[in-house]
């Protein structure tokens, strides 16, 4: 065996699988410039990277890269507060940010044709914040209230926890956003010492994707840049860890409705020989229905969601694995993932096994840097770490592996005696998970081999033209053979094809059976024709992806993105988990039981739960007031024979839509689809759902649902009635929703900017086929709670006193029509776009000119559909009230 260090190294060189065509220039103050053409959207991403986040951070300043990120956008001397929002939204574009360990990434992504808007704005923003001390007052409000979010979410207080178990002296193991004493005490002059230090030419990155012209667009950055004095910048690295070999383990318990399990190892830095082993080992146990952990704790019902990562930033390296389960089935989940460990470091995968992750591999990288942001994201960190060119050799080395080098590299560090984990449960329920039982649990394991499955031989009936009607509409070819539709749209970039089967739902669930469609879908992935759920799941992900259920409130159906190469493939395979599910009791009650469970979790998500309350206050007990995954009640309501027979009654019968959007082409994709569902027999496609009626407000009051937590925050939020998907004032509403919500948007400045009410704050316009609603939502400190519903109404109501501005109106419009282009840089967002169009809107034509309806909107029509719809007392709210309790910092939060 090899000893420690002895991996597969990366090569000194591989080919230019992604960065071909890049550019990459150092100017002379030593900021790095990466520019890298890709036409196969009318987009650009300008990613600005640079290299400080956390790890950089004294403890005396833990949490200011964080704080620093917000202050970006807070103005310079030649924008003010908002402006520089407002301008990427008149150019079309998006902007965010975010903080990790080992660095601080920005970026925006527009029309390309707003490039050099972008560079003016993002260079500014860089080089010339103002961070005004009372704008900072103000905005550390708003990050304590996403401080405080973040402590109502039980996956991200584990997971952090879990760090600090693990290491410590390293600083990885802080709680990293910052506590709120700590956070309210910065100071401009603490932000301004970090930002001249850290924020310099040496130690940014700025990458350039998109349909540009690599000489101008490197032009254009040296202008923006060039000019940026170079400087020193501070170098304060975190306290090395020391090395140790024990087991630890900690409990905490809070006001959750599932328990959340994470287990921890230490690992290796990116730029370790092992790192490639262990990104396949993480695939093989965790990734698609074919990984280990799926099959040995999701598939019977242990767990209702697993995951394995090896996350590595700069100079420590955490191979975690992660479920969310029932209190009552920790010590299952617990034997499980110690069984499935040991035959991961005693056996490693068979050459099957590998190869199905390998192909995963492939596909997940094709639909990482499918996207401009993706891929600049991704050029901008390899250069950070080792020289662009780093994201061609780990690439390159993760495709070389053998399964020998895999076992080899997971046994070197995931040794039972090296484990932590962390258990986050609810009070009375599940036991406390000491050190001792985790150490006994690892200590003596039965090997289990798990369900070996070998790759099936898919039967592909050949193609040939096929008579059936056939039509170009929108660039998309539609194919209407008897018994269903065809939809494909070439869409270059990378070697993929997003593959879908749909059937509009002309009836919902029943109200005593709410979820039932949804468990009919995912129990026929369980098993179809002479596949099980293992062989159906190697067989999906031996062409690249995982088949995933698609469940709407009009619609439900299949979908998977798989290597372009293998769609005729994936078309055998739907087809076949489309008419031929086996439905048998086992799999449909274990499918039961994880719905039940999730739909008890929704409980925990303070976004979903406060929106559940409120469509089941505004549409009442049926259609859309209740949620399509149902509730714990109605599903447990819910026998075989239900499914079997729901299946038989709803769903078969109908017409379906098949979506393929991806490198293909159009015509030759259209026959080999052709051969695969042109047997299907005749049907009528089902165009018009009955409308549903909206009942809240019909006694002169609006109808609200309260629940109480023990959470940080008050979460609140209001659904208004609005136009559905198919009605003219479809498109007015959406711009109403533009000018409301994001960054720039009135409802953001109003709530968040001047009153420092909450972190988050929304409004959109939800539009479906049978009908429609106008959303807002803010969460904030529960003693707020009604100050900020009275401001959220005092806002809602200029819209309908008041016309949007000019410069409102313009911003928004261009800002729809900028991301009509940008969202179609994703071909599963085009399939997207596509399905929706066909079932829920007024069909393909509608898509040859996405922006074209936004740009006929005028300010007049915004306030008529305002006036129209945002009546206070019509509307119903879902709130969760948090008691607001004190916590503990997590360091502190014990079993």
């Amino acid at each position: 065996m090899k000893g420690p260090g002895e991996g597969v190294p990366l090569s000194p060189s591989a080919p230019a699988v992604w960065t071909a065509g890049l550019h990459r220039e150092v100017l002379s103050n030593g900021l790095t410039l990466l520019v890298q053409p890709d036409f196969s959207a009318p987009v650009v991403a300008v990613v600005t990277h640079v290299r400080a986040g956390f790890f950089d951070e004294p403890d005396r300043w833990t949490g200011i890269s964080h704080v620093l990120e917000h202050m970006f956008f807070k103005g310079t001397p030649r924008r003010g507060v908002g402006a520089i929002a407002r301008e990427t939204k008149s150019a079309g574009g998006y902007l965010n940010a975010s903080t990790s360990y080992d660095h601080t990434s920005y970026f925006t992504v527009l029309p390309a044709s707003g490039l050099a808007a972008a560079l003016d704005i993002q260079s500014d923003a860089l080089r010339h914040a103002t961070i005004d001390g009372e704008e900072l007052a103000r905005e550390l409000q708003v990050i304590i209230q996403e401080a405080k979010r973040k402590l109502d979410t039980p996956s991200a207080v584990a997971y952090e926890t879990l760090h600090e178990v693990m290491f410590d002296r390293h600083r990885i193991r802080r709680w990293r956003i910052g506590y709120e004493a700590q956070l309210a005490g910065f100071t401009r002059a603490d932000l301004l010492g970090y930002y001249r230090t850290r924020y310099v030419p040496e130690r940014t990155i700025v990458a350039i994707v998109g349909a540009v012209d690599p000489a101008e667009a490197v032009a254009a950055a040296r202008a923006a840049y060039g000019g940026w004095p170079p400087a020193a910048g501070a170098v304060d690295p975190s306290p090395e860890e020391p090395p140790r070999r024990d087991v630890r383990a900690r409990t905490l318990r809070g006001d959750v409705a599932q328990a959340e399990l994470v287990l921890g190892w230490r690992a290796v830095p990116p730029l370790h020989p092992d790192a490639p082993a262990l990104d396949v080992a993480a695939t093989v146990l965790g990734s698609g229905r074919g990984s280990w952990l799926y099959r040995r704790l999701r598939e019977p019902g242990i767990v209702t969601w697993a995951a394995a990562h090896q996350y590595a930033p700069t100079e420590v390296g955490v191979f975690s694995v992660s479920v969310e389960l029932r209190p009552a089935r920790v010590g299952e989940a617990l034997d499980g993932i110690a069984e499935t460990m040991s035959r991961l470091t005693l056996l490693g995968p068979t050459e099957e096994e590998l190869a199905r992750a390998r192909t995963l591999l492939q596909a997940r990288w094709a639909r990482r840097l499918e996207s401009m942001d993706g891929r600049a994201s991704a050029l901008a960190a390899a250069e950070a770490l080792d020289g662009v060119d780093l994201l061609d050799r780990e690439y390159a080395a993760i495709l070389a592996l053998g399964p020998d080098q895999v076992r080899e590299a997971a046994a070197r560090y995931l040794h039972p005696d090296a484990v932590s984990a962390v258990v986050f449960l609810p009070p009375g329920q599940g036991e406390d998970l000491t050190a001792d039982r985790l150490a006994r649990t690892f200590a003596v394991t039965g090997l289990d081999r798990g369900q070996v499955s070998s790759p099936p031989v898919i039967v592909v009936p050949s193609s040939t033209r096929t008579a059936a009607p056939r039509r170009r509409e929108a660039e998309v070819v539609h194919t209407r053979l008897d018994g269903a539709d065809l939809l494909v749209r070439r869409k270059f970039g990378v070697p993929l094809v997003t593959l879908g089967l749909y059937a509009p739902k002309p009836e919902s669930d029943p109200p005593h059976h709410a979820g039932l469609g949804a468990l009919t879908v995912r129990s026929a992935i369980r098993g179809a024709g002479s596949y099980d759920a293992g062989a159906l799941a190697f067989a999906f992900e031996g062409l690249g992806g995982s088949i995933a259920p698609g469940v709407a409130s009009d619609w439900l159906g299949y979908g998977a993105s798989v290597l372009a190469d293998r769609l005729s493939e994936a078309a055998v395979l739907l087809d076949l988990v489309f008419r031929e599910a086996q439905f048998t009791d086992t799999d449909v009650n274990a499918e039961r039981g994880l719905l039940v469970a999730e739909a008890e979790r929704v409980a925990d998500d303070m976004f979903r739960y406060p929106f559940q309350l409120a469509f089941s206050a505004a549409y009442g007990e049926r259609g859309y007031g209740l949620p399509v995954g149902g509730l714990p009640h109605t599903l447990s309501a819910i026998e075989p024979a239900d499914v079997r027979s729901w299946h038989a009654r709803a769903l078969i019968p109908i017409r379906p839509v098949v979506v393929a959007v991806g490198d293909v082409d159009p015509e030759r994709a259209s026959d080999q689809l052709a051969a695969v569902f042109g047997r299907y027999p005749a049907r009528t496609r089902v165009r018009e759902l009955a409308p549903m009626e909206w009942v809240a407000g019909q006694d002169g009051e609006p109808a609200t649902r309260l629940v109480t937590r023990d959470k940080a925050q008050a979460a609140l939020a209001m659904v208004f009635p609005g136009p559905s998907r198919r009605d003219p004032d479809y498109a007015a509403a959406q711009v109403w929703a533009a000018v409301a919500s994001g960054l720039g948007g009135r409802l953001f400045e109003a709530l968040r900017e001047r009153r420092s009410l909450a972190y988050t704050v929304v409004a959109t316009a939800w539009q479906k086929a049978r009908a429609g609603a106008l959303l807002s939502y803010i969460a904030t400190s529960p003693e707020r709670e009604e100050e900020a519903r009275e401001e959220m109404l005092v806002e809602l109501e200029r819209f309908v006193h008041e016309p949007v501005s000019p410069a409102e109106l313009t911003q928004a419009v261009n800002y729809l029509a900028g991301q009509a282009e940008v969202n179609r840089q994703n071909g599963s967002a085009v399939a997207g776009e596509i399905l929706e169009a066909w079932l829920a809107g007024i069909g393909l034509a509608e898509l040859a000119d996405p922006a074209a309806k936004y740009r006929a909107i005028t300010a007049e029509e915004v306030q008529r559909v305002a006036a129209a719809y945002l009546t206070a007392h019509r509307r119903a709210e879902g709130v969760v009230r948090g008691t607001g309790a004190a916590r503990p910092p997590v360091a502190a939060l014990r079993g």
